[in-house]
């Protein structure tokens, strides 16, 4: 790898920005509602860190953002996907239990938020193995999920990565059926824009959505889109009014599931 010494310092100053160190203390600026509150993040893969902590201190000012999770999980997801066997794998989940404990013994979370769109499955039992400590646990997107079933359906879903679609269909359903309400899913998988993340392309990544939503609307008459996975929440650096851009509400689970954990970390810590 060619190293660019001046790109790689500001790379990595950009990086510490985002992400900080870790430190013992409250955050040094917040509202008062949030400044001292820690909230854990298990993750389904490392990598993603950087989204949870860019649009969660976005979202969540003053927050101590602790993170947990590595690219084991999900290269394990992705392989048993791949071979057609149950996913997510037992081994995941008991995996997202221990980061779960961790982050409580550890680090005396308020809150636990599971990032990972394709390992919600793990939510009920990442919720019992805390409830004990009396540490509640979200899911990212299910706010988001509730903002589309009550935006009406049909409801347009729109996916990167193939593993994720089964859990996101399944998370939309089970939302819907507590509202009362018959889903109508209008769903995409775009793989392109996938790979072009994987090369470090988010320009391209954003455009090959937004080509994707243009062409889903053109096909279909939805009441809004959602998009599938954190990662795909920088498609609102490139289109931070998706209302005006494309005429439907376009939501993401960083948007809407950060928003929702503020609104819980200023209040009484329950769902």
């Amino acid at each position: 790898m060619n190293i660019d010494r001046k790109t790689s310092i500001r790379l990595f100053s950009d990086y510490l920005k985002v992400t900080g160190v870790a430190h013992t203390g409250p955050e040094p600026v917040g509202p008062p509602g949030l400044l001292g509150k820690r909230l854990g993040l298990i993750n389904g893969s490392s990598w993603v860190t950087l989204w949870s902590n860019f649009f969660g201190k976005m979202y969540l000012p003053g927050v101590h953002l602790i993170n947990a999770g590595n690219e084991a999980v999900q290269i394990n997801f992705m392989e048993a996907f791949s071979a057609g066997l149950p996913t997510p794998p037992e081994v995941n989940i008991s995996a997202f239990e221990r980061y779960a404990r961790d982050l409580v013994e550890l680090a005396r979370v308020d809150a636990v938020l599971i990032t990972c769109s394709t390992m919600n499955r793990a939510y009920g039992r990442v919720q019992e193995i805390l409830k004990p400590e009396g540490v509640p646990v979200f899911q990212i997107d299910r706010p988001m999920m509730e903002r589309a079933v009550d935006l009406g359906t049909p409801v347009g879903v729109i996916a990167t990565h193939g593993p994720t679609v089964e859990s996101t269909q399944a998370l939309l359903r089970e939302v819907a059926l507590e509202r009362g309400v018959d889903v109508i899913m209008r769903g995409r998988t775009v793989e392109e824009a996938w790979h072009l993340l994987e090369a470090g392309d988010v320009e391209g990544h954003n455009r090959s959505l937004a080509n994707a939503i243009r062409k889903l609307l053109s096909e279909e008459n939805v009441g809004c889109v959602v998009l599938a996975q954190l990662s795909m929440t920088i498609f609102l650096l490139s289109f931070p009014e998706p209302l005006a851009a494309f005429g439907v509400p376009v939501l993401t689970s960083g948007q809407c599931g950060f928003e929702h954990l503020r609104n819980v970390l200023e209040t009484n810590l329950t769902e």
